[in-house]
């Protein structure tokens, strides 16, 4: 297990007074106060955690040598035991809050659901994921602004992309990335037959324009055209609907889902800047060693990553080998919380493992 040196909780320790005093100085401008701001958030967490353990080492010791002593010996006995019970899981909590951490977690997210094999039962399970996102969203108190949808005739989501802002969003669903399978007899099906199919999601850190560069001179051809829908009263009759085509990467993004084409284009460009982000997030990642290697699975959309099984209710994650029997709660969204929390649970410890192996 990683053992955080004596030196090191001192060195934090005086970081944290350190930016305490910078904070303190009378001539600091607001945007350098905004900057330690958040510095000091961020030290919050592991101060005091490196604090629990520091008291815990100091509390060891003196106790130890209290066990010389003849008189004290039994209660000094006593309590080094419940000391020495608290100093492993205490120990475990610096060292994860002192993991490197993904500078996109406190960042919104762009969750991307597509169909994918099994027709218009595959658009119906999209629908159920998007509905269960949203439930998990709305017991954490975040916000979901559906961006795009093309629903099918049937129900359900051909394609829907949604923008999900709130705390700590990026962080908690960044491991839902890859291919859900479900397997049900659909409403469809007289014969009660079971059939398996599937929907692609993406999660992606939402990208500010700082984050991405983009000369829409030179980097992008919008073309505008009038938007298809079902027909009569839903068909729109100005050109509002945008393409929008990214030259420097190929990458398309379409939206026709607002009247105004100023909306359109706004929502297009907020789907093109999490995608060239996130794709200068993977080509980062791939040029540091094992870094995707540490994480719950390689990120690959490709990947199927987990099973939701309705005649037996349950829901199954392949990378973790965790199956929990609550489908119904899952699906409910509140459920979710217990199989994403193991997922980072299971992520911290490759990558404590791996730091433990480097040392």
């Amino acid at each position: 297990m990683t053992t955080v040196s004596p030196d090191r909780i001192a060195a934090i320790l005086r970081r944290q007074e350190e930016v305490q005093a910078q904070m303190a100085r009378p001539d600091l401008d607001p945007a350098e106060f905004v900057r330690l701001s958040k510095d000091y958030a961020e030290l919050e967490p592991v101060v005091t955690a490196a604090r629990e353990v520091a008291q815990l080492r100091t509390e060891q010791s003196e106790l130890e040598a209290m066990l010389a002593d003849p008189e004290m010996k039994a209660m000094a006995q006593e309590e080094i035991e419940a000391v020495r019970g608290r100093l492993p899981e205490a120990e475990h909590a610096l060292a994860i809050a002192l993991l490197p951490r993904d500078a996109a977690d406190e960042r919104a997210a762009m969750l991307e659901i597509r169909a994918g094999t099994g027709g218009d039962e595959a658009a119906l399970f999209a629908g159920d994921l998007l509905r269960m996102y949203q439930r998990y969203a709305e017991s954490r108190g975040w916000r979901v602004e559906i961006i795009s949808a093309s629903a099918s005739e049937a129900g359900g989501f051909k394609e829907v992309i949604a923008s999900v802002s709130g705390a700590g969003v990026f962080a908690r669903l960044k491991f839902e990335s890859g291919v859900h399978r479900v397997q049900r007899v659909p409403v469809t099906e007289s014969g009660g037959r079971i059939h398996t199919s599937a929907a692609t999601v993406a999660v992606l850190p939402e990208a500010e324009e700082v984050d991405v560069q983009i000369n829409e001179a030179t980097d992008l051809r919008i073309d505008v055209y009038r938007s298809s829908g079902a027909g009569g009263q839903h068909v729109n009759t100005t050109d509002s609907a945008v393409r929008i085509t990214h030259l420097p990467t190929g990458i398309v993004v379409t939206q026709q889902d607002e009247k105004s084409q100023h909306k359109n284009k706004a929502k297009a460009l907020k789907v093109l800047r999490a995608r060239l982000y996130e794709a200068e997030r993977e080509r980062t990642q791939s040029e540091q060693a094992g870094a995707r290697k540490a994480m719950v699975g390689s990120g690959d959309r490709s990947e199927r990553i987990r099973t939701y099984n309705f005649p037996q209710g349950r829901v199954t994650d392949h990378r973790i080998n965790l199956t929990l029997h609550r489908l119904p709660e899952i699906l409910e969204g509140p459920g979710l919380d217990e199989m994403i929390s193991a997922l980072i649970a299971q992520d911290e410890a490759a990558r404590l493992a791996q730091l433990d192996t480097a040392a």
